[in-house]
C-alpha cells in the first residue's frame, strides 16, 4: 500500500567530479556501497508533497528538541519519553522494514500501525510520569495495561533499531533480557518495569545523553557543513601539507582531523573530504586500496577529535560525571598522538613509493585562504564556551548554531567581494530547513542505538552480571593488567563489528570498565573509560565490518577488504596509544597526587615525545622501509624497540631508544654506501 502516487523516477545521485581523468567511484557508487553495508544509508524515498510533509516533520522534532533542551526543565522521564516518541515517528517514517525496500512515496499499512501504536506508551508514560513515580511497583506489575505498554513501546524500540543500526545490538540486549529473565530469575513484571518505567533502562543515561546535549551538536554539525568549513579545511590542509612528499595523503589525514572535529562521524567525513582527496591520491601515485585507506582510517579519529567527538563522549561524561569540557582536554594528546602515526606511516609509504607532492603553482596560497577564517569562528567560540563553562553544553550549542548562520549570511558578501560566482556555501532558507531536517535523521539511529544500549545497562545492573564477569576476567588475567586490558580490547572490537560506536561504548561502559577499574586490576576510572571508547571506534576500519573503509574503497574503486586491512594497518596509534594511557594515565593529565606543575609539563612532554617515537618504529616496521627496504629481522626490532617506548619506565624508554635509533642509523649508512656504489 502507497499513501500516495509515485510521481517521477527519483533522480540519480550526482557524481563528485573526478581530478584529471583519474579513474574514482560517483557519488552512485558510493551509495550503492553504503546502502549494501550501511543501515543508516537505506531510507525511504519520498518525492514532491510527500518530501516536503516529512520534511516539516523532521525540521518539528529539530525544534522540539531544542526547546526541550534549553528551556524545558521539567521531570526527566517527560523530556525523555516524548524525545523517543517523536524518534519513533520519524524513525519510522524514513526506515523501511527491509534493505532495498525503496519505492518512491511509499509508506505500507503496518508500518503506520507501528508507528501509531509504537509512540502512544512513550507520549502516555510522558503525560502520567509523575502518577506512574508515585506508584509502588508491586502495583504498575499488576496493571495489565501498563505492562501492554511497556512491551509495545521496548518492541517498537527494537524494530527500529533493527531497522536503523542492525541486528548485532539486538542480539547483545536479547541475550541479556533472556539471562535476566531465566539466568537471573528476575520475574517478568518486575523487568518490565525497570526497563520501561524507570531511568535505568530504555531511558537511561545513554538516551539522556542523547536528548540532552547529542541533538544539539549533531544540529550544529549540520549547519557548520553547510557553510563551507569542509572545503576550507581542506584548501588551509592543502596549504600546509600539499607540496611535501606524498601531499595529497598528508592532505586527507590533516583536513580528516579537522572536519572531524565538527563531525564527528567516521562515514560522513570519509565521504566528505574523501571525494577530494582520494582522487588526489591516485593521481599522485598511491594505490586505490592505499588511498582509500588513509581517508578512512583518518576520518575514523573524528569521533576521538576534540571538541565533539562523536557521541559517545557526551554519554561519558554523563557515565562518570566528569564534565564534558574537561574530557575535551583529556582527549587532546591521544587524539594527536593517532593522527601523528597515520601522519609518519603515510610519510613513509611515499618516500617507499618515491611520490611527490602537488606542484606549489597548483596550491592555495595562505593570503587567498585569509579572508576566510571567519568560518572557522563557530568552532571557536564553541570550544571557549565548552571550554570555560560560560554556559551549558546545549546553550553554548545553540550559540554556536546561531553564529554558523551568520557564518553563512556573510559568505554572501565576502564571495561579492572577492568576485567568487560559487554560491554553494552561501546560507539561505533552505539550507537552515535542511540543517534541522538532517539533524533530526542523524538522531534517530544514535537514539535507537542509545534505547537499546540502556536496556543492556539496566539488565546488567539488575542482575549484577559485572560481578561475574569481573570474576571471569580475574580468573583468565590472574589479575595482570596487560592480559585484562588485551581482553577487553578484543571485546570492544568483536562487538563493535556490528555494533555503532555509541551503542558499543555504553555496553562495554556497563560491563568491561568496571573491571578494569576494580582493585585487583587497578585503571583509573578515566582510563578505563577511554580504553573501551577507543576500541570501539576503531571497528569502523576492523575487518569483517569496517563501514569507513567500505566508504572509501568506493570512492577509490578499490577492493573493500584490501582497503579495510590497509586502514588497520595505518590505524596502528589506535591499537597502541590505550594501552599507553592505560598503563601511564599521564597522557590523560593523570597525575599521582603531590606532582608539582613543572613535573606535570615535564611528564606530559616525555610521554608525548617517547610515544611518538615508539609509533615512528612501529610504522617503520610495518611498512618495511625507510632509507632502503629493511629485512624481517630488522622489522622485527625496530618494532619492539617501538613498543618498549611505549611501556611506561625509564628503563624500557632508553632500550626502545637505542634500538630504534640504531636503526635508524644503520639504514641511512646502508643507504649512502648504496648511493656511493
Amino acid at each position: 500500500m502507497s499513501l500516495w502516487k509515485k510521481e517521477k523516477e527519483a533522480p540519480p545521485p550526482v557524481s563528485q567530479a573526478a581530478v584529471d581523468s583519474q579513474e574514482v567511484g560517483t557519488a552512485a557508487d558510493v551509495d550503492a556501497v553504503m546502502k549494501k553495508f550501511d543501515r543508516e544509508s537505506n531510507v525511504r524515498i519520498w518525492e514532491g508533497t510527500p518530501k516536503w510533509i516529512v520534511k516539516f516533520i523532521m525540521i518539528a522534532f529539530s525544534l522540539f528538541c531544542m526547546y526541550l533542551t534549553l528551556f524545558n526543565k521539567g521531570q526527566a522521564e517527560f523530556r525523555l519519553c516524548t524525545f523517543l516518541g517523536g524518534i519513533v515517528v520519524i524513525g519510522y517514517l524514513n526506515f523501511p522494514i527491509k534493505k532495498g525496500n525503496v519505492k518512491v512515496n511509499s509508506l505500507p499499512w503496518y508500518d503506520i500501525l507501528i508507528m501509531v501504536v509504537g509512540c502512544i506508551p512513550f507520549f502516555y508514560f510522558a503525560f502520567n510520569a509523575e502518577k506512574i513515580a508515585l506508584t509502588d511497583y508491586a502495583i504498575v506489575t499488576k496493571d495489565f495495561m501498563l505492562l501492554g505498554f511497556a512491551v509495545i513501546g521496548i518492541l517498537a524500540m527494537v524494530e527500529l533499531c533493527r531497522r536503523s543500526v542492525g541486528l548485532p545490538i539486538l542480539c547483545v540486549a536479547g541475550l541479556l533480557i533472556l539471562y535476566t529473565l531465566f539466568g537471573a530469575n528476575i520475574r517478568l513484571g518486575k523487568a518490565l518495569f525497570d526497563l520501561f518505567y524507570t531511568t535505568n533502562g530504555v531511558i537511561g543515561t545513554p538516551v539522556s545523553a542523547c536528548q540532552k546535549f547529542i541533538v544539539m551538536f549533531i544540529i550544529f554539525g549540520a549547519f557548520l557543513e553547510r557553510t563551507g568549513i569542509s572545503n576550507f579545511f581542506i584548501s588551509l590542509a592543502n596549504c600546509v601539507a600539499g607540496s611535501s612528499s606524498g601531499g595529497p595523503a598528508k592532505v586527507a589525514v590533516i583536513s580528516s582531523a579537522l572536519c572531524g572535529m565538527v563531525s564527528g562521524s567516521s562515514v560522513g567525513n570519509t565521504v566528505t573530504t574523501g571525494s577530494v582527496t582520494i582522487p588526489m591520491m591516485k593521481k599522485t601515485g598511491y594505490k586505490g586500496e592505499f588511498a582509500g585507506a588513509v581517508e578512512a582510517a583518518a576520518s575514523t579519529g573524528g569521533q576521538i577529535m576534540p571538541p565533539i567527538m562523536g557521541a559517545a563522549a557526551f554519554i561519558m561524561a554523563e557515565t562518570t560525571g566528569i564534565p564534558y569540557q574537561e574530557i575535551v582536554v583529556l582527549a587532546i594528546l591521544p587524539a594527536f598522538l593517532y593522527f601523528a602515526g597515520i601522519f609518519i606511516a603515510v610519510h613513509l609509504e611515499a618516500k617507499k613509493l618515491g611520490l611527490k607532492g602537488i606542484p606549489k603553482n597548483e596550491l592555495p596560497k595562505f593570503k587567498e585562504l585569509a579572508p576566510k577564517l571567519y568560518l572557522l569562528l563557530p568552532l571557536i567560540v564553541l570550544v571557549v564556551l565548552v571550554s570555560t563553562g560560560t554556559r551549558s553544553m546545549a546553550f553554548s550549542a545553540a550559540i554556536a548554531i546561531m553564529i554558523a548562520i551568520a557564518v553563512g549570511a556573510v559568505n554572501i558578501f565576502v564571495n561579492k567581494a572577492l568576485g567568487i560566482t560559487d554560491t554553494s556555501d552561501n546560507i539561505t532558507l533552505v539550507k537552515i530547513l535542511d540543517s534541522l531536517e538532517a539533524g533530526a535523521k542523524g538522531t534517530i539511529s544514535v537514539a535507537a542505538a542509545c534505547s537499546m544500549a540502556g536496556i543492556v545497562a539496566g539488565c546488567v545492573t539488575s542482575t549484577g552480571l559485572a560481578s561475574d564477569l569481573l570474576r571471569a576476567i580475574l580468573s583468565v588475567s590472574g589479575g595482570v593488567k596487560i592480559v585484562a586490558l588485551f581482553l577487553t580490547m578484543l571485546c570492544c572490537i568483536v562487538l563493535g563489528m556490528g555494533v555503532p560506536t555509541t551503542a558499543n561504548y555504553c555496553i562495554m561502559a556497563a560491563t568491561c570498565a568496571p573491571i578494569l577499574m576494580s582493585d585487583q586490576i587497578g585503571i583509573k576510572m578515566i582510563c578505563a573509560h577511554f580504553f573501551v571508547f577507543y576500541f570501539g571506534i576503531v571497528a569502523d576500519i576492523t575487518p569483517p565490518v569496517a563501514l569507513a573503509a567500505y566508504a572509501g574503497s568506493a570512492i577509490a574503486k578499490s577492493p573493500p577488504m584490501k582497503t579495510a586491512f590497509n586502514a588497520t594497518k595505518l590505524a596502528i596509534a589506535a591499537f597502541v596509544v590505550p594501552y599507553i594511557f592505560a598503563l601511564n594515565p599521564a597522557m590523560l593529565f593523570q597525575f599521582e597526587a603531590g606532582t608539582s606543575p613543572t613535573m606535570k609539563v615535564v611528564q606530559s612532554v616525555l610521554i608525548v615525545i617517547t610515544s611518538l617515537a615508539g609509533l615512528f618504529g612501529v610504522a617503520a616496521a610495518l611498512n618495511g622501509h625507510l632509507y632502503k627496504p629493511m629485512n624481517p629481522l630488522f622489522r622485527l626490532l625496530i618494532a619492539a624497540g617501538g613498543l618498549c617506548m611505549m611501556i611506561p619506565g625509564n628503563l624500557t624508554d632508553i632500550i626502545g631508544l637505542v634500538v630504534v635509533v640504531g636503526v635508524v642509523v644503520y639504514q641511512r649508512m646502508g643507504a649512502k654506501k648504496s648511493a656511493a656504489a
